[in-house]
């Protein structure tokens, strides 16, 4: 039998292009025998910590999906893909990269993104969680085993301490303490374990740390994931704890979810002595995806009203999201920031426009403080590097360097029109566009109050820009806004906008006004808010540019990208800021069919 499967694929080898312009290795499995019932299908593996794409042969053999497509890579730092070993520029790192393969998986070898099923191991798994939360992909479903969301350590205040030793050596590398006998109960899979050359035996403390921090993150959040998810557990772990495995999965909002618990197993559970349980669960919950259809675009539509993000949400206006210590600390820091704010240049313009104004976050771009004495200088620093302010200005940068290449790669001699539709001083537009003073651009800039226009008409000025800019006082939520008469649009931009609005409906309006506007084959570029680490901070100290609390409802990124897609353009890609803070997608509206004759 084993020989039989092993006939039933022609195996390959080949790499990818990170975003990066790093080159990865990875293997594939055409199907000797490819099924007709249907469209490609493809299992993608997530090979463990440590480990390399070697090492997955078995599994896409054991599994026996012998009609399907199989794919597995070599992380960065892993196997034959490029980098030190167990290293990478940050455990976010990894998750793109994830994300570039199944890009490439997609355009390489024509298997869309909803016919792929993932099958990841302990660190891959929190890879692949990361990747469901943040991206937001219409996969068809995710099989975690051993997820490392907390690994086990065992020295006492070690992450502490790993902290600290990085700020005198960041090039700190912690070697493995696990022994391949307790991986397994199977003496043959230990000693093919370690033998294995290419298992890298330590891992930077940088990806360490950087695991550790987005794994808590992403279990605080789970509920924003939906995509269906097994999970299977080993009751006799030495790796990872699986406390917050449980927590992880009883948060999501998965409508096909499972936890299987195998109560004898180690950490490495599809290399056990045993594998039957982890197999068939595996088997049984693969094809109960694949025979159910992916969650359609307009489901998100109503996720307002009924979903977790709404249900927090319910609790932040209801004053129910925290306790009465925490909301005594914040009312005193409310009045702290009325007393002493004004003595700090970026609190007094949030004090006067709205904290979340255009005025406001012209302010948090330029970063350079200001204020009066040295104290109000200082105070304004402060206020400049909070977390929310720096993922702002990397969310400015990624939207730049996203709306830069769709204007570099624009052809013909019309002009290329690009239209912001709500674009406070226009900042990141006008000096992106002034970097191509030799192309043909016009540009219109739309906003609310006459305030931020007036601001963009300055910065242009100051810019000397050779395009045509206009200026336009429109509502982004009016459907007067967006009239088909003034002309089309190559690009449309989106930033910072539906970020500030709980209710899907006049969202969903505004981005049908968009699609309306935007020509064939052109280009939307739109932001996220998926999370916040400080909404209750934010609820009861800062006020928003209408005077009233600033109250957020973080919209997932499945239900953003739910939003555009119902508007009837589909997502191509997603870049992720500071902590999975903010994100900056890049949309298409289908061109136009091309008639025959």
């Amino acid at each position: 039998m084993k020989a039989e499967r092993s006939l039933a694929w022609n195996t390959s080898e080949s790499g990818f292009a990170c975003d990066d312009g790093t080159r990865l290795f990875y293997r594939t499995w055409h199907p000797a025998s490819p099924r007709q019932d249907g469209p490609k299908r493809a299992l993608v593996f997530l090979h463990r910590g440590h480990e390399h794409s070697g090492r997955i042969q078995p599994l896409v053999e054991q599994f026996g999906f012998t009609q399907d497509w199989a794919f597995a890579w070599d992380a960065r730092g892993h196997g034959y893909s490029p980098g030190e070993r167990g290293d990478a520029p940050g455990f976010e790192t990894l998750v793109g990269d994830f994300d570039a393969f199944i890009r490439h998986i997609a355009a390489t070898h024509g298997i869309a993104v909803e016919n792929i099923l993932v099958v990841a191991n302990s660190v891959g798994a929190v890879i692949a969680a990361t990747w469901l939360h943040d991206y937001a992909p219409r996969v068809r479903g995710v099989i975690m085993a051993a997820a490392a969301f907390e690994i086990k350590l065992y020295v006492p205040l070690a992450k502490p301490a790993l902290r600290f030793a990085r700020r005198f050596k960041p090039e700190l590398f912690v070697t493995s303490y696990i022994r391949p006998g307790m991986l397994t109960h199977s003496a043959q899979e230990a000693a093919a374990y370690g033998a294995d050359p290419l298992i890298a035996k330590a891992i930077s403390a940088n990806v360490l740390l950087g695991l550790a921090d987005t794994a808590k993150r992403i279990v605080a959040d789970a509920a924003a994931i939906d995509a269906p998810i097994l999970m299977l557990a080993a009751g006799k772990d030495f790796v990872v704890k699986e406390g917050p495995q449980q927590r992880f999965y009883e948060r999501l909002s998965s409508p096909l979810k499972r936890y299987v618990r195998l109560p004898d197993a180690f950490h490495a559970l599809f290399y056990e002595q045993d594998t039957t349980v982890a197999l068939e669960e595996s088997r049984r919950f693969v094809d109960a995806c694949f025979a159910r259809a992916p969650t359609p675009a307009s489901f998100y539509l109503t996720a307002d009203r009924d979903s977790d993000s709404a249900r927090r949400y319910a609790a932040l206006k209801a004053g129910q999201s925290c306790g009465a210590l925490t909301k005594a600390w914040f009312g005193l820091q409310r009045v702290m920031l009325g007393m002493m704010g004004p003595v700090s240049d970026g609190m007094k313009i949030g004090l006067r426009h709205g904290f979340d104004s255009g005025a406001s976050l012209d302010y948090v771009y330029r970063n350079q403080e200001g204020g009066r004495f040295i104290f109000g200088k200082i105070m304004d620093r402060g206020y400049l590097d909070a977390v929310g302010w720096r993922g702002i200005r990397q969310r400015k940068r990624q939207l730049q360097r996203m709306l830069e290449d769709r204007i570099a790669a624009h052809r013909g001699e019309a002009p290329l029109r690009i239209l912001d539709v709500a674009a406070g001083s226009g900042r990141y537009v006008l000096e992106s566009v002034k970097r191509f003073q030799d192309k043909n651009i016009e540009v219109t800039l739309r906003d609310f109050t006459q305030h931020n226009l007036d601001q963009a008409r300055a910065l242009a000025q100051h810019l000397q820009m050779n395009a045509k800019v206009e200026y336009q006082l429109r509502d982004a939520f009016s459907p007067d806004s967006y009239r088909v008469a003034e002309g089309q649009y190559d690009i449309v931009v989106v930033s910072g906008l539906y970020e500030l609005f709980s209710d899907n409906a006049p969202v969903s309006a505004s981005l049908q006004g968009v699609f309306s506007v935007l020509r064939d084959g052109g280009y939307l570029i739109y932001t996220g808010q998926p999370w916040h680490p400080q909404l209750d901070m934010i609820a009861l100290t800062l006020t928003s540019h209408r005077g009233t609390p600033w109250q957020m409802r973080p919209r997932p990124q499945a239900e953003m990208d739910g939003l555009v897609a119902s508007a009837g353009c589909d997502k191509l890609a997603t870049s992720i800021g500071l902590e999975g803070i903010f994100t900056v997608s890049l949309a298409r509206k289908p061109a136009a069919p091309v008639s025959a004759g």
